[in-house]
């Protein structure tokens, strides 16, 4: 069975419930698209590079304490406590240094 197009209402248009259809998908388009453009004025300025390039070693810095932290509360080891210690205050260190 071949699937046809919808007939012609006589004047070149397509029946009613398509245009109503059409009407609808575009005005969320058009709403979605209004609502991204005030949404991206609303964020500021861009960051620099600097900026990011700091943002990434901050998260990447976060994520180095928050293991060395999991790995602490499971360590058995005293000397292994010990190292975990010491790489959570360094890792604090370079968090308070970058600001």
């Amino acid at each position: 069975m071949l699937h046809r197009p919808p007939e012609s209402n006589g004047d070149g248009l397509l029946p009613e419930y398509n245009l109503c259809m059409a009407r609808g998908w575009e005005s969320k388009s058009i709403e979605e698209q209004q609502s991204q453009a005030s949404s991206s004025q609303q964020l500021g300025p861009r960051p620099t590079l600097d900026q990011l390039a700091r943002l990434h070693q901050q998260q990447g810095l976060l994520l180095s304490r928050a293991r060395v932290i999991q790995q602490l509360e499971t360590a058995q080891n005293a000397q292994h406590r010990e190292m975990l210690k010491a790489a959570l205050v360094e890792l604090d260190a370079r968090l308070a240094r970058l600001g």
